[in-house]
């Protein structure tokens, strides 16, 4: 068997199929007529010798089999991706466009305050921002489908070169009027179970949280985002811990220093070892660490 039977396109719509679920969706992402690329998928399975995907009525199921040649198709565009990164112009910093993503308890607060800085050392590039859960992204940047994300150190995958930007301190967050509110009461590690507000499962800022009680007890008082944790601080629920750069002189919330180590964490770069543009990452991190040195809040630059 030769592979005269299998193109890329062939992969970007078997790929889009399995993350979309259906023929429709998919055909309109790849911009193609439906019956076409229906007809291409059959061809191709026939070709394999394998079922793809279990056509139902409701909807679209990935085999066994196709689960597999779905995960290993993902693999194969990214080293195409790759090879047109390798082709692009020397002379455009990240070939003219940079996917940046950060972690959604950074990113909203963070990328306010980079952008400017960013478009004077990089005029003509063209970013592209998102946000995600830390396992989210990681997952999307070993895929290619990330050229770089911004997270919380420490992260251990050998296929992710890293670099510490900063260290965000995290403040307690206390609803006006509350003990803990005050200097003599009690701290984060102090607080009762159902007295501390967190976030849900996924969120790194949850398990930062966490680590800073001596015994902690798992609240089940919860929340999907910083800004919703807020809101629920303001209405008495509890307390929780903010990171420095969500701090914002509109929430309605007591905020109080902290001390110790567990009660910040190092925000850092990550890109793949494998990329070839290693050099350009390395001189955007020492770019971050400069615009950070200017941040309004007390952050150690790495």
């Amino acid at each position: 068997m030769n592979l005269s039977g299998m193109s890329l396109r062939d992969l970007e719509y078997v790929v889009a199929i399995a993350d979309h679920g259906s023929f429709v969706r998919a055909a309109e992402h790849c911009r193609v007529a439906q019956p076409s690329l229906s007809a291409q998928v059959r061809k191709l399975e026939a070709w394999l010798g394998i079922a793809i995907f279990e056509r139902t009525t409701r909807r679209v199921i990935v085999t066994t089999e196709g689960r597999a040649f779905v995960e290993q198709a993902r693999r194969v565009l990214a080293e195409a991706r790759r090879l047109l990164t390798m082709a692009q112009h020397a002379d455009e910093p990240f070939g003219g466009s940079l996917r940046l993503a950060a972690i959604s308890t950074l990113g909203p607060y963070l990328f306010p305050r980079i952008l400017q800085g960013l478009r004077r050392r990089y005029p003509k590039l063209g970013l592209i921002l998102s946000e995600g859960l830390t396992s989210e992204l990681v997952s999307k940047l070993i895929d290619g489908d990330l050229d770089a994300v911004l997270l919380s150190l420490p992260l251990n995958d050998p296929a992710l070169a890293t670099v510490a930007l900063f260290s965000e301190p995290f403040l307690l967050a206390c609803p006006k009027g509350h003990p803990a509110s005050r200097k003599s009461g009690p701290t984060w590690e102090g607080l009762d179970a159902q007295d501390r507000l967190l976030l849900e499962e996924g969120h790194c800022l949850r398990e930062q949280a966490l680590a800073g009680c001596s015994a902690p007890d798992r609240s089940n008082r919860l929340a999907t985002s910083l800004e919703t944790l807020k809101y629920m601080v303001a209405a008495g629920e509890g307390c929780t811990l903010v990171p420095a750069l969500a701090v914002s002189e509109r929430d309605a919330v007591v905020y109080s220093r902290l001390r110790g180590t567990n009660y910040s964490r190092k925000v850092g770069l990550a890109w793949r070892r494998s990329d070839p543009r290693g050099s350009e990452f390395s001189t955007l991190a020492e770019r971050l660490r400069q615009i950070a040195s200017a941040f309004d809040i007390d952050v150690d630059v790495t």
